[in-house]
């Protein structure tokens, strides 16, 4: 008799570049999974667009990225929505404060984007905003929960669905306080935990040290490779088993998963059929029981 599935498990999301076009083109993603396009400095509107289109084309639901401390004027923003809507790509958004220390214009966090009145003007009818179960380099946690539960209020006062993807971390007690927490303060969003996809061990773990996730012999124990042999790849295998075992609705909300693909769409998407991880997902990767040291990750 065939278990049934865990709602963790039933709609991840992913996240690409727009130099990752060609690659999300290659990959095998089930139809209607959510891929998020980032706004990277980088790369320019058209890129992230054509991005979104070819999300859009694929059967995919394209999410764009805002980055509000990038957007010079009222009027890059409405242009950069109107553009995205032009390919069918504006009804879902994620808006984050993003990199820049010093504003380009008159945005310096996501609330104020979502607070513009803009958003909802062009289309958008759900707004995507981050969280940090392990804590941000540079800001408090009060400050992170105070944000968060303005985005929160200021959704609801515009008429905008919401969800949360958090940032991605290794250590599922943080993410299971963080998630209550964010439920006791009234933020009923959908949350999106955020992992990170397969990826190649120097990869992960250059992308931890510059998020500020953990130590690398924290993430080694927790995602079960050595820190001698640095040249295959790591999945979250072991977290997801962790933190289905022990989430529950009734503390913890409605919460599915984000991918961070770190440009691997392809090893993701193998990844995620190769454990029935899809918006048809079969059923949770097996949970040890009763759970051991190796199964169990925590803070460290």
């Amino acid at each position: 008799m065939t278990a049934a599935p865990h709602p963790l498990f039933l709609d991840p999301s992913v996240e690409m570049t727009g130099k990752d076009t060609p690659a999300l083109e290659q990959a095998a993603f089930a139809p209607g999974t959510r891929v998020n396009i980032t706004h990277l400095a980088t790369e320019t509107l058209d890129a992230r667009v054509e991005a979104a289109r070819a999300a859009r084309d694929l059967g995919l639901v394209p999410v764009p990225h805002l980055s509000a401390r990038r957007l010079r004027s009222a009027s890059e923003l409405a242009e950069t929505l109107a553009a995205f809507a032009s390919v069918g790509a504006a009804a879902h958004v994620f808006v984050v404060a993003g990199d820049p220390t010093t504003p380009h214009g008159p945005y310096p966090d996501a609330l104020s984007v979502v607070r513009s009145g803009l958003l909802g003007q062009h289309g958008v009818r759900e707004v995507g905003v981050a969280g940090y179960p392990e804590g941000h380099p540079v800001i408090g946690t009060p400050a992170l929960w105070s944000a968060l539960e303005a985005k929160t209020a200021a959704l609801r006062e515009q008429g905008l669905a919401g969800g949360v993807i958090t940032q991605f971390g290794f250590a599922v007690d943080p993410v299971l306080t963080w998630l209550a927490e964010a439920r006791r303060r009234g933020v009923d969003l959908p949350v999106r935990v955020g992992v990170p996809g397969p990826a190649g061990v120097r990869r992960l773990l250059s992308y931890a040290r510059r998020f500020g996730v953990t130590t690398s012999a924290g993430i080694a124990r927790k995602y079960g490779f050595s820190l001698t042999h640095l040249m295959g790849t790591a999945g979250p295998d072991r977290f997801l088993r962790a933190l289905a075992a022990d989430l529950s609705p009734q503390a913890h909300g409605e919460v599915a998963l984000h991918l961070y693909t770190f440009g691997g769409l392809a090893a993701t998407s193998h990844w995620l059929t190769s454990l029935g991880l899809t918006a048809a997902a079969a059923e949770v990767p097996p949970t040890p029981s009763p759970r051991s040291p190796a199964a169990r990750t925590t803070a460290g």
